[in-house]
């Protein structure tokens, strides 16, 4: 059995900063990522389709936002191998197109829609005193008005969220940009967007490659400290050991998993109320699927309401990646029934073109701040530390996901 300081269960953003981070700062520790896959990078890898790189786990960017994780990631790849492209997001509303987020944008909508969706925000529960709901399906109501709600809240985060709507909470709500009625108001008076912009309102994208690039330099870094095709299937508490499918078992001072609780099979030494608390974790996957057609827009992506079509949002490829053609659905695994079947299973040189991932977003649901708290207490008080959208079970974007991992490597070093 193999014994290090630090085993690291994932090769994602989290895992490969957590990993390179010892490697340059503590050169006595000793330390090994183990990864299911055949390369780095989980839901940010890329691959080469149709001549060009298509991220495999859907639409990732890198914010401006954080100097201090970005200048870390430049070390691996220069920030002059990067474009910077302010962000132009948008909502299919059928008949026409309007801006993200919808409350910022109603002004670019036909005069009489406005005075529709106008009407409808001025009577929404947060305009009336009314108290804060408990579920995120009733908050959108509540925040944005009937309208807003029934157009296009309830219809694509209920295709986003496959079926799992009534079961979210809303004290993740932070995430989501906050227009106020008053900002509205002024934005159709003036013309242009008021409040709070959505994240990646600037953001860094790959001259040359897909952004999973960035991870598999990350990973070059590390030589042979990860170990590929290695599924993690067992987690014993008490030994701090885990057990992959090939039967090879590895053994750590402290071990900090990145990886899905729900991926792992067995966890020996817990007990019924944390396998309770890790069953109960819900998450939604997704595919990403290749079209070679290029789009007339200059959208970097576009978010479809419409229950007619079973993708909830489109990535036009070709205006944010050099060179490129055509653009990706992501659709909801839930969804792909109904497919209409016009997207080409190959592509014209023969790749694979549509890509499934079981673990895309983790579910905010309303219990779930509870659960996560007993499953991180419980195994930190063991030596093990959940890190990462994962690890933590937190829709972080991969740049907050290497805050993280930077925020957790200083406070064990410094202790």
């Amino acid at each position: 059995m193999e014994r290090v300081d630090y085993l690291i269960l994932g090769a994602g953003p989290a895992g490969l900063t957590f990993a390179n981070l010892l490697k340059r700062n503590c050169p006595e520790k000793s330390f090994l990522v183990l990864e299911k896959e055949q390369e780095a990078g989980g839901l940010c890898r890329s691959k080469d389709v149709d001549g060009s790189p298509l991220d495999i786990g859907g639409g990732h960017f890198l914010d401006v936002r954080r100097p201090k994780v970005n200048e870390f990631l430049f070390s691996f790849m220069p920030e002059e191998e990067w474009n910077v492209y302010d962000r132009d997001s948008r909502i299919d509303m059928g008949t026409y197109e309007i801006g993200h987020p919808f409350e910022a944008n109603i002004w670019q909508m036909p005069q009489d829609e406005q005075v529709k969706y106008l009407k409808s925000i001025a009577i929404a529960g947060c305009n009336l005193d009314q108290p804060k709901p408990e579920k995120f399906v009733d908050w959108i109501t509540w925040k944005l008005g009937e309208k807003i709600a029934q157009d296009y809240m309830l219809p694509y985060n209920g295709k986003m969220f496959g079926g799992e709507l009534d079961s979210l909470g809303t004290y993740w709500l932070e995430k989501l940009p906050n227009v106020s009625f008053e900002e509205t108001l002024l934005s159709c008076l003036n013309r242009k967007p008021y409040g709070t912009q959505p994240g990646h309102a600037r953001f860094y994208y790959p001259k040359k490659y897909g952004y999973g690039e960035l991870w598999l330099r990350m990973a070059e870094a590390l030589g042979d400290r990860i170990k590929y095709n290695a599924a993690v299937k067992e987690m014993d508490f008490a030994q701090k050991t885990v057990t992959c499918a090939d039967g090879s078992n590895y053994a750590a001072e402290t071990i900090i998993t990145t990886i899905p609780w729900k991926s792992i099979s067995e966890f020996t030494g817990a007990d019924d109320a944390f396998r309770s608390c890790v069953q109960a974790l819900k998450h939604t996957g997704t595919e990403i699927r290749y079209c070679e057609k290029t789009l007339d827009t200059k959208a970097h992506w576009t978010y479809v309401p419409s229950e007619k079509k079973a993708h909830h949002r489109i990535l036009v490829r070709s205006n944010f990646c050099e060179g490129s053609k055509g653009y990706w659905l992501e659709t909801n695994l839930n969804r792909l029934s109904l497919m209409d079947g016009s997207v080409p299973e190959k592509t014209t040189t023969g790749e694979q073109a549509a890509f499934a991932n079981e673990y895309t977003y983790p579910l905010n649901t309303i219990d779930k701040p509870e659960k996560i708290k007993e499953i991180l207490s419980f195994a930190k008080e063991r030596g093990v530390i959940g890190l990462g959208r994962w690890g933590e079970h937190e829709h972080y974007n991969s740049d907050r996901t290497v805050e993280r991992a930077m925020e957790l490597f200083a406070a064990l070093e410094n202790k």
